[in-house]
């Protein structure tokens, strides 16, 4: 690779430094590790095809208790932690995560500060290590920065994320061997002190890279960042694969790929906003507007959460202006409707028992119990139609929390999740 490492303000993430001729010709270069990938995926074939019938058979038939699975992701800063506090407290979020580049070693005094801040708010503080080319190409460096970080940070911080989204090129990582590199420079560390080590951040779906890796890295949870804005809404599927049937395969080859069965967290997702320009992380078709971005925030969660395969879902970001809950632009933060729609959602799926999904081709209706009480959260990702339920309904909340009106047992579904509290 030619090109440095660059790093973009706007949208928190690294340009794509290398033209697609070069990195080509470096894939063409590693095409043996291709293979590798290949012979480990085929060898689990048959185990992985077996869970995933088992699982997708179970998914949304049998009780599931959430118990607190909501989290979120944040950029700390002297200047903004106040605000983010406050968020945080309004949200009834304690689980947090927040990201530490290696290319920042010089301020880690200010991470430390920040983290240790949130620490004793009560927050359970998850750190992602964040890799450029330059850690592979000067292991070393890469070594100190693990040393430093886990030194610093260990009494205050639960899990430390290896790496992350290194199967995009634009993160410096260019193979699942150099992936390997930089995640077994942290074993030391483990198998010497309590650090707990959590991965490996795969981003998308790529779900062919985890077997190779979790034969050689005993992560203690194993984590996704399973984005799913590229097809817009989370029903809508990517070659045939729909978000539910994505997270009973990812689940099929991670049970399949090690001899205990461990939690999976999904560390990242979000959709870009339209019309936010510089600050879009994704700027074209997968950006979509506040309103949608709400809807799918909710809808996300539900689909993931009820499967029974997920244990915890981060929301990157807090604050951002391309797409997070909160645009931080100018001096007031202006929460959006996703904002808005999390604080709704957490309190009433928050230690609820999922009972059931309901067989309709046309509405999506998940039913819940908590504290005796029956609701139902619904949508449709079709035209808006009427809806009966058989129960008698007591009220009705909207997405963000609002009274919606209803006629008797019948309800108007839309694309905006509602909360359904029946008598």
């Amino acid at each position: 690779m030619k090109k440095t490492f660059r790093w973009n303000p706007y949208a928190d993430q690294p340009h794509n430094v290398a033209p697609k001729g070069e990195r080509f010709r470096h894939h063409l270069k590693h095409l043996p590790s291709y293979f590798n990938l290949a012979h480990a995926n085929l060898r689990k074939a048959f185990p992985i095809i077996r869970f995933y019938r088992i699982y997708k058979k179970e998914m949304y038939k049998r009780p599931v208790q959430l118990e607190d699975p909501f989290a979120l992701s944040f950029t700390s800063s002297e200047e903004d932690n106040a605000n983010i506090l406050e968020c945080l407290a309004e949200l009834d979020i304690k689980k947090c995560l927040i990201r530490i580049p290696s290319w920042k070693r010089a301020s880690l005094d200010e991470y430390e500060k920040d983290v240790s801040f949130f620490a004793r708010q009560g927050q359970e503080i998850t750190i992602s290590l964040l890799q450029q080319r330059d850690d592979i190409k000067f292991p070393a460096r890469w070594a100190v920065f693990l040393e430093e970080v886990f030194t610093r940070f260990r009494k205050t911080c639960c899990y430390f994320e290896l790496g992350h989204a290194w199967n995009r090129t634009k993160w410096g990582v260019w193979n699942y061997k150099e992936y390997l590199q930089l995640a077994e420079a942290a074993l030391p560390y483990t198998e010497k002190s309590d650090i707990q080590i959590i991965g490996p951040a795969v981003i998308d779906f790529e779900f062919h890279l985890y077997p190779p890796v979790m034969k050689k890295i005993p992560f203690e949870k194993i984590t996704s960042l399973l984005y799913v804005d590229r097809t817009g809404a989370p029903e809508n599927p990517q070659f045939g694969w729909d978000l539910p049937r994505k997270i009973a395969l990812l689940k099929a080859i991670i049970d399949s790929s090690q001899p205990q069965k461990k939690d999976l967290w999904i560390t990242e997702l979000n959709w870009p906003l339209e019309g936010t320009g510089k600050y879009s992380p994704a700027p074209g078709k997968s950006s979509v507007s506040e309103s949608k971005q709400a809807d799918y925030l909710v809808r996300y969660y539900v689909w993931s959460l009820a499967s029974g395969f997920i244990q915890r879902i981060y929301w990157w970001q807090l604050a951002a202006p391309g797409y997070g809950l909160v645009d931080n632009r100018g001096k007031t933060w202006r929460k959006r409707p996703s904002y808005h729609a999390f604080k709704t959602m957490i309190p009433i799926l928050r230690n609820s028992l999922f009972k059931h999904k309901m067989q309709d081709t046309r509405a999506l209706i998940f039913h819940f119990n908590k504290n005796e009480k029956q609701f139902a959260v619904c949508w449709t990702n079709h035209e808006p139609f009427d809806y009966s339920f058989s129960e008698g309904i007591s009220y009705v909340k909207g997405r963000d929390g609002k009274d919606i009106p209803y006629n008797n047992s019948t309800i108007r579904l839309n694309s905006s999740p509602q909360y359904v509290f029946f008598k």
